[in-house]
Parts: C-alpha cells; structure tokens; sequence
C-alpha cells in the first residue's frame, strides 16, 4: 500500500465525546422510539456483567447513588446484584422521596427486589467487598462540595476496589481535571460515547480500567455530532509504517538535522539523534557544541555530528536538510539563539518542516512571540504551553483540550501538548493517546520523543500524521520497556530499541501484541 493510496480513517481510532455531546445521543436514542428507563435498565446491566467480569467472586457489594441518572443506574445494578445472592449494601446520598422521573422508577424497583437502603453519613461504614460509584454523572460542572464530597472522601479511604458508574464521580467529562475531589476506580464502565476526559489529565490516576459499552448506540451513525477527539490506536503503525521497497536506498529516506546541546547540555540532543537515526531516517546531522562531538561519535557513530560553536558555523547545513528538529538541549543563551534563528530562517526559505522541543519553545514565547507557521510540529509540556500562551500551567492542566486547541490556533501547525493522556492537535482535529506510564517522568523523554517526530517526518510522511504516529510509538516504547524492566528507572534511553521494534512490525515474536 502506498502513502497516497493510504486512507488514515480506516485506524483513526476510538471517538471521543464531550458531555454534552452524550447526552444528545441519549436524547436522540429516546427520540427513535427507546424508552428512557429501558436505557437505564441496559446501562445498569451493563455496569452489572462489568462487575462480574472483572470480581466474579464478590459476593457483597455496597453501592452508593447520587439524585440523578447516573444514581439510577447504580439502583438498578443493586437490584440485579441482589437477585444473583449478593448482600448489597445501598447507600443513598438523596432519599428516594426526593427523587424524580427515572431515577425514582430505578430506586423503587431497587426497593422492591428487597435491596435496603441507609442514608449517608459521615462515619458509614462502606461493608462490602468492592464499591460501586453511582454518586455523579458527567453533568458535574462546579467543585464537588458537602455531602458527596465526605463520600468521595471515604471511598478513596476505604482501600476497596471501586467501579465506577460512567465516569468517577468528580472528574470532569470534557477535560480529565479533578473538581476539588474524585473517586479513584479500579475499573469504570462508560456508555454510549465514549468521554474524553477519561483520557487525559487526571483522568489515568482516577479511571483505572476502562469499559467502554455502546448500549446499542451507534454514535458515528450520527454523521452531523462530530466526535471532539480520536483515541490513537496502535494500528496506525503498521498501517503507515509499510515494509520498503527491496531496492531502496537512503536518499529515499530523508536528512534530519538536529540542533541542539548547548555547551554543557549535550546530553538532549544526543538523545534526540539516536532516537532520530533509529526511526529510519536516511540520514541524521546533529549539529552540537563542540565539547560534545566525541560523545556523539562514541555513543552513535552512524549520526554525522558537527560541532559548532554560533549559527555562524553551520554553514549549508541547515539547507542540506530536509527537515530540522530544534530545541534539545538548546539552551536559551546566544547559542540556542543562534541555532533557532537559523532554523526558522532555512525552513522558511526553503518550507522545511520543523519539530520545536524544550528550549526552543521557551524562545519562542519570548523573542518570537508572534512566530507562526503551518509546517511545524510543537510539542510542549504543561509549563512550557503555559508560557506560550500566557496562563499558568495549572490553568493549561485545568482544560488541556482547550489549552492544545488555543495554542495550535495561535501558532499554526500541529501541537503535541504532553502529559498524561497527551492530546495532538492539528487541522484535523484533536487525538488522545491512551498509553505510555509513570516510568515516563524522568528526563530526556521529550527529547527522545524529538528525535521520533524528526526521523518519521525526514520519510516524507504527512505533518500530522506525524504527530499522532511519533506520540503513539514514544508512548508503546516505553510501555514495552516498562514492560521488561519496569517504570522505576526508565531511562529515555531505553525508548528508541523499542521504538525500532514497534516500526517494525511483525519483528519480534515476543512483542508482536504491541503492533496490533
């Protein structure tokens, strides 16, 4: 299959909806004929085989419901629980006189089956095995306070392993921020359309396992809801990464150049060349501080390595290129200045594409603020998206979408905001990336992450596809890597042997799963 022939919606992955959107798919399902608590009914079901899938021996569950739907279902999990022979211990937070529409169909019927049930207060004992959390829907929009803030509270305290009902109580459907306190699951179940909040943010650390349930809901059926993300999938990979030509040769394969390490910060943009070199880039210039060659030479010594001492050194270098990664190790004294002048300046008169990491970005936002282009890949973290866009980090951490789409409007491109549940943004939307770990906080991993975007672009693959394959393959990496040696320790290092593999695929019995 050749890359024009190459349709990127046949992998583009899960789609992602914002609360609302949601919600107008359950309208819109009750609208064609089904009936509003008959999808209560399929939801509570479905939460039901979720539990027994994962804790098929609990024999007592304790279940605690919220006012709304999504304490509705959790009645209706109560009552199937108790007809199979568990104790259930119901929990409710708002009495079942004070519940309307099908909230209250679902706690009588619960009430009915012989379920009991106890009011909150602070002190419970929460009796049985594991927790189901049906305390709050994806309506949530303000701080959690009060009475269902304390059960939070003591479920996180409770050391019992939760489901959640749709969403853990307090995490926001549309961003992953937590809204003053939120459940902490072992495992959630989610319907209909799949949210994404539980993918980015702080989503990771409150989701646990994710079930995803249609409920019989065809959400692309609806060709005018367009999803607000795309979850990456791992078969973008093979999908892109197509075996080569028996006859190729390196010219076919691009010329990166990386400028990076400043005197004294070698390290980065070491980093970045190896992981440049081993994504299949034809050829990979590192152009570094001179104190740094013979580290470069001894480490790699397929990277052809330059030393420099100003942008006055690099000569045609930059021009020989056909796509220049910046930012590693860059430094934001005379020298990164240097290096990023010269890079902004040959990609402009030549429509070079560009990867600008670290320093480069901290540049950006203070002697190019008004820099913006179609042909680059930006890829900040938290605080360096915070500087470019003029907020804080915990105001980016607040609402990442919103934060990734803000910066890709002001500075063209594709963005690559990181963190836990890195989002891509770009012309076609927004992706989230659903893998990678906590081995991943250690230094060097964005630089690692250059180096991939570097050596994916030099192939002549598209702009964005780039970003969304380079993040999906950084992540799987060091996964796999995590996977044989463990997070603690996880050295940026370790990610490019792995990253060959994933572009790679089929190589490698033992991680073939990774490619599929």
């Amino acid at each position: 299959m050749s890359i024009e022939s190459f349709d990127h919606r046949e992998c583009r992955g899960r789609p992602l909806y914002r609360a609302d959107q949601v919600r107008e798919l359950d309208r819109r399902t009750i609208a064609a004929g089904v009936d509003g608590f008959a999808l209560m009914q399929r939801a509570g079901m479905a939460a039901w085989q979720s539990l027994k899938a994962r804790w098929p021996g609990a024999g007592a569950i304790t279940v605690l419901c919220g006012g709304g739907n999504n304490g509705g279902d959790g009645h209706v999990l109560a009552a199937l629980a108790a007809a199979e022979g568990l104790v259930v211990q119901r929990i409710l937070l708002k009495t079942v006189d004070d519940l309307t529409g099908d909230a209250r169909r679902a706690a009588e019927m619960a009430s009915a089956a012989g379920v009991g049930v106890e009011p909150w207060r602070p002190g419970l004992t929460l009796r049985g095995e594991l927790v189901v959390d049906a305390l709050l829907g994806t309506g949530l929009g303000g701080e959690v306070r009060g009475d269902i803030r304390d059960a939070i509270a003591a479920v996180n305290e409770s050391g019992l392993p939760v489901l959640a009902i749709d969403i853990p109580s307090g995490l926001h459907a549309d961003t992953g921020a937590v809204l003053g306190a939120a459940v902490r699951a072992t495992r959630t179940v989610t319907f209909i359309g799949d949210k994404l909040g539980l993918h980015t943010g702080a989503a990771p650390a409150h989701v646990g396992e994710l079930d995803f349930r249609a409920l019989g809901v065809d959400a692309e059926a609806q060709a005018d809801l367009l999803p607000a993300a795309r979850r990456l999938d791992a078969g973008l990979i093979g999908a892109w990464l197509v075996p080569r030509e028996r006859n190729a040769h390196k010219g076919e394969f691009g010329h990166a150049l990386i400028l990076g390490g400043a005197p004294g910060f070698g390290g980065a943009a070491l980093l970045a060349a190896e992981a440049c070199v081993r994504l299949g880039a034809g050829k990979v210039s590192l152009a570094t501080a001179p104190a740094h060659v013979t580290a470069s030479l001894v480490r790699r010594p397929e990277v052809m390595v330059h030393g420099v001492r100003g942008a006055a050194d690099l000569g045609d270098l930059p021009g020989l290129a056909d796509v220049l990664v910046v930012g590693p190790g860059l430094g934001q004294g005379s020298w990164g200045q240097g290096m990023l002048q010269a890079a902004l300046q040959a990609a402009l008169q030549a429509g070079k594409p560009l990867v600008v990491d670290a320093d480069g970005l901290n540049l950006l936002a203070t002697r190019w603020s008004g820099e913006r282009r179609d042909d680059w890949i930006l890829t900040p973290h938290p605080g360096e998206a915070a500087r470019l866009l003029g907020i804080s980090a915990a105001a980016v951490e607040a609402d990442r979408p919103a934060a990734a789409f803000e910066l890709q409007r002001r500075r063209g491109g594709v963005v690559v905001l990181k963190g836990a549940g890195t989002l891509v943004a770009g012309p076609a939307g927004l992706a989230v990336c659903p893998f990678g770990n906590p081995g991943m906080a250690s230094g060097g991993m964005g630089d690692a992450l250059s180096g991939i975007l570097g050596g994916l672009l030099a192939q002549g693959l598209p702009l964005e596809t780039v970003a969304r394959l380079g993040v999906l393959v950084h992540a799987l990496a060091a996964d796999m890597a995590a996977g044989d040696i463990g997070e603690r320790g996880l050295l940026a290092g370790d990610l490019a042997s792995y990253a060959q593999l994933l572009i790679n695929p089929g190589t490698g019995d033992d991680h073939a799963a990774a490619t599929r």
